[in-house]
C-alpha cells in the first residue's frame, strides 16, 4: 500500500461573495431611512467620502435675495449702526419714566417673541404613565412608608394601566402589611387617568363607573355580573337575568362602549412609524411616469484631496498608503452600490407597472396575482433579489403607497377559469361587510356565497374565515346590532 504524497490538479467552481458584493446585497435590503442612516454613518466613518455640495449650491443660488447695495433707492437711507453708541444718563427723563410705570391703566410687557418655541419643545421626551401616577403621589404629601408603598405598586402598572403583579410579591417588595397595600392601592386608583391601577378588565371598568356615579345602576349590574355575555352579545340573556326591558340594557351597553379599557392609551411610548417611499409613480396623461425618491439622499463623491495625496510622488508611509486605498475603495464601492441599488428598485417597479398596469388605473379589486417569478423571468434577475428588492420598500401610487410585496399575492381560480387575486378577494370581502346590514351581518358562508353568485369566484367558507380574520374584522355574532 503506498502511502507517499502526491500532486494533483483539481478543477471546480464555488461562489465567493466579494466585499463589493456583500455590500451591494446588504444596501439593496435596506429601507429609504435605513439608506440615509448607513450613508450619514458612513461619511462619519471614511474621511475618503464627502457629500457633494453642487446641488446645494444650486439650492442656495436660486433663492439668493438682491443685495441692498443694488438698490439705488434704499442705499441712501440706510446708516450703519455702531455698537459703540451709549446712552448718557443725563439725557434721560427719568421722572417721566417712573410716571409713566406708575399709571394706573393696564400695561403689557412683551415677555416672549412670538416665533420662539414652545416649552413642549424643549422636552426630552414624553411624560409616561409612571411619571404622571408618581408626580400625583407626590402631590398627596406621603410619608417615606406610603411614598416606597406608591412607588413599589406604581412600577409594577403596565403601559395599558393595569397592575399586573401578584399581591404577594407587592408586599415583599415594599415590606407592608395588606391594610397598607391596599389603602395605598385604593389611592393611586383615585388618580388620572380613570381606571388606572386595576387588575383586570372588570375592576376597570367598575372603578370609571364609579367616578360617573353609577355604582347601583345596570350599567354596574352588567360589568359585574355578565361581561360575558356582553362579549358575546347575549343581550337578551341579559335583559332576561337582570329582569330589566331590552331597551335599558342596550343604552346600558351604550354607556359601556364610551368606557376606557385601556387607562394608560394616552400615555403610550411608542414611537410613530413614519412611511418614506422609495419610488413615485405618476399618472402623466395616458401613461405612468416612475421617479425615485432623491429628494434627501446626499449625492456622493471621492474626497479630491486624498485622491491627489495617492497620485504625488513623494512617499507615502506603508500603513497610511494601505489606510487610504482601504478607505477610497470602500467610498467607491459604497457609491456605485447606491447607484445599482436605484438601477434595481426602478426596474424591479418597472416589471410591476408592466403586469399591474390595470391596477394602477382602476384600483385594489383589479389587481393580478403575481409571485416573485414573474418579475424575475421579466427583468432576468434572480428571485431571491427581487426579494431583497421588495423588503421594507414601498411605493406612492395614484391608489395610495403601498409595500412592494403587497403586488405580489396568491390566486384563487374562478368559475370561468380566470385567476384573481387574494388582495383583490379581501378587498371584496371588505365592502360586503362594510355594505352589510348590521342587524343583520353576513355570516363566512354567506359571504362565500355572495362571491360565487355575484363574482363568481370559488371561494371556501373556511378561507372567507382566514381573510376576516387578517384583516381584523370580527365574526357575524359579535358584529351583530340591535
Amino acid at each position: 500500500m503506498d502511502l507517499g504524497l502526491r500532486q494533483q490538479l483539481k478543477l471546480s467552481q464555488q461562489l465567493v461573495m466579494t466585499p463589493q458584493l456583500q455590500m451591494a446585497i446588504k444596501l439593496l435590503q435596506l429601507s429609504q431611512l435605513e439608506l440615509m442612516d448607513t450613508i450619514h454613518q458612513e461619511l462619519e466613518q471614511n474621511p475618503a467620502l464627502e457629500e457633494s455640495m453642487e446641488l446645494a449650491d444650486e439650492k442656495e443660488r436660486g433663492d439668493e435675495t438682491p443685495n441692498v447695495e443694488d438698490i439705488p433707492s434704499l442705499a441712501p437711507s440706510l446708516t450703519e449702526v455702531s455698537i459703540e453708541e451709549k446712552i448718557h444718563e443725563d439725557h434721560v427723563d427719568w421722572s417721566n419714566y417712573i410716571d409713566e410705570y406708575n399709571t394706573p391703566g393696564r400695561i403689557n410687557f412683551e415677555t416672549e417673541r412670538k416665533d420662539t418655541p414652545s416649552f413642549e419643545s424643549f422636552l426630552s421626551k414624553k411624560e409616561s404613565l409612571e411619571d404622571h401616577l408618581l408626580w400625583q403621589l407626590m402631590m398627596t404629601a406621603p410619608t417615606a412608608e406610603e411614598e416606597r408603598i406608591g412607588s413599589v405598586i406604581i412600577g409594577n402598572i403596565n403601559n395599558d394601566g393595569y397592575l399586573e403583579a401578584e399581591t404577594e410579591d407587592l408586599l415583599q417588595a415594599a415590606l407592608c402589611d395588606m391594610d397598607a397595600m391596599n389603602a395605598m392601592l385604593s389611592r393611586i386608583q383615585a388618580f388620572d387617568p380613570v381606571g388606572v391601577g386595576a387588575r383586570d378588565l372588570k375592576e376597570c371598568l367598575l372603578i370609571q363607573t364609579k367616578r360617573l356615579g353609577l355604582e347601583n345602576s345596570i350599567v354596574h349590574r352588567i360589568i359585574s355580573d355578565h361581561l360575558h355575555q356582553l362579549q358575546n352579545k347575549n343581550y337578551k340573556l341579559i335583559a332576561k337575568a337582570l329582569k330589566a326591558k331590552i331597551d335599558d340594557v342596550l343604552l346600558a351597553i351604550n354607556i359601556i362602549k364610551d368606557l376606557e379599557p385601556k387607562p394608560g392609551r394616552e400615555f403610550n411610548e411608542e414611537e410613530p412609524f413614519y412611511i418614506v417611499p422609495d419610488i413615485y409613480v405618476y399618472k402623466v396623461e395616458e401613461d405612468f411616469v416612475i421617479m425615485m425618491n432623491d429628494e434627501d439622499m446626499p449625492r456622493l463623491q471621492l474626497n479630491s484631496y486624498y485622491q491627489n495625496a495617492m497620485k504625488q510622488k513623494e512617499p507615502i508611509q506603508a500603513h497610511v498608503k494601505t489606510y487610504l486605498k482601504d478607505k477610497i475603495r470602500s467610498a467607491a464601492w459604497l457609491i456605485r452600490s447606491i447607484h445599482q441599488r436605484q438601477k434595481t428598485i426602478y426596474r424591479v417597479m418597472e416589471s410591476i407597472l408592466h403586469f399591474q398596469r390595470e391596477f394602477f388605473e382602476k384600483g385594489i379589486l383589479h389587481l393580478k396575482p403575481m409571485v416573485l417569478r414573474d418579475v424575475a423571468e421579466h427583468i432576468s434577475m434572480h428571485e431571491s433579489t427581487i426579494s431583497r428588492v421588495t423588503t421594507n420598500k414601498y411605493a406612492h401610487t395614484p391608489q395610495g403607497i403601498f409595500e412592494l410585496k403587497y403586488f405580489f399575492n396568491s390566486s384563487i381560480k374562478s368559475f370561468d377559469g380566470d385567476a384573481v387575486s387574494s388582495a383583490s378577494v379581501q378587498d371584496h370581502i371588505r365592502h360586503l361587510i362594510d355594505d352589510e346590514n348590521p342587524k343583520k351581518p353576513y355570516s363566512d358562508e354567506k359571504i362565500s356565497d355572495v362571491l360565487k353568485d355575484k363574482l363568481n369566484i370559488d371561494i371556501a367558507r373556511r378561507t372567507v374565515a382566514k381573510y376576516r380574520e387578517n384583516m381584523k374584522i370580527l365574526s357575524s355574532s359579535k358584529r351583530k346590532q340591535y
